[in-house]
């Protein structure tokens, strides 16, 4: 069975931190570029940070820039969202997606493009 599934969310304190994984099943992500993306409760999804197929590109929107890091492990088949310095802001539901065919802008920015994979999400909550 194909599918991506995230993990590591929770409740955290403001200026904490939480790592994010997106585990592949089913396939390699090996040539895939992988895109961690947030939905908060009215408002749109939003691309955060995005990594290329060969890990030579990395796009982070501002609103994470310098607080956030994305990684990939290939020998675990998973890619990760580490991040620093949380903010109420940053409470949403995160996702993670995958694509065979996308740079780091098509795949953060173009909300219109078709990904490939979706993962089911996993909620991130900032709150004292």
């Amino acid at each position: 069975q194909v599918q991506l599934v995230e993990s590591g969310g929770g409740l955290v304190q403001p200026g904490g931190s939480l790592r994010l994984s997106c585990a592949a099943s089913g396939f390699r992500l090996d040539d895939y570029a992988i895109g961690w993306f947030r939905q908060a409760p009215g408002r749109e999804r939003e691309g955060i940070s995005c990594i290329s197929s060969t890990d030579s590109s990395t796009y982070y929107s501002d609103s994470v820039k310098g607080r956030f890091t994305i990684s990939r492990d290939h020998a675990k088949n998973t890619v990760y969202l580490q991040m620093n310095s949380l903010k109420p802001e940053d409470t949403a539901v995160y996702y993670c997606s995958a694509d065979r065919r996308a740079n780091v802008r098509t795949m953060c920015v173009i909300q219109s493009f078709r990904r490939d994979y979706w993962g089911q999400g996993t909620q991130v909550t900032v709150s004292s």
